[in-house]
């Protein structure tokens, strides 16, 4: 992966075994407007697709890894995977300060993470939900408050 800009900070987003095509556009558009350096698919590949009405996907660089190891193998030096998932060991997103350079890695809604992505993340985080929320609206949720500007390192 390599960062589209070579400030001190860049993040992509991605997506675990994404379930369906429209979820992936529509988080791609939303990354695209929000920022993300680089978009990524792990497992399950999918290149264009009918919600990413902005063509992200040709606007960035966009990375599809067969395994989560693949993935973490190939990651920039200094880079945190920060995982998004509803587990005990999560820290809350209202609590969290971004790091500088990370990608964001999602589940599919039925799945979630995989442990490997669990276990092999830096961060965890959550927020709070009743039930699983559809990837590309959590994504984005994520991806705002970022936009925040609550960064650290």
């Amino acid at each position: 992966m390599q960062p589209n800009n070579f400030t001190n900070h860049f993040f992509g987003i991605g997506i675990q075994n994404g379930k369906t095509p429209e979820n992936l556009g529509v988080l791609w558009r939303t990354a695209q407007n929000l920022g993300a350096s680089f978009i990524f698919t792990i497992g399950k590949r999918y290149a264009k697709q009918a919600c990413d009405t902005h063509n992200a996907v040709k606007s960035m660089p966009y990375y599809h890894y067969n395994t989560f190891s693949e993935f973490a193998k190939h990651l920039p030096k200094g880079v945190r995977i920060v995982g998004v998932e509803k587990t005990e060991k999560a820290q809350n997103l209202e609590d969290f300060n971004h790091p500088r350079r990370c990608v964001y890695l999602l589940g599919a809604e039925d799945h979630g993470l995989t442990n490997e992505a669990i276990e092999g993340s830096h961060f965890l985080i959550q927020f709070p939900s009743k039930f699983s929320l559809n990837v590309a609206v959590a994504g984005s949720i994520v991806l705002y408050d970022r936009s925040r500007n609550k960064l650290f390192c």
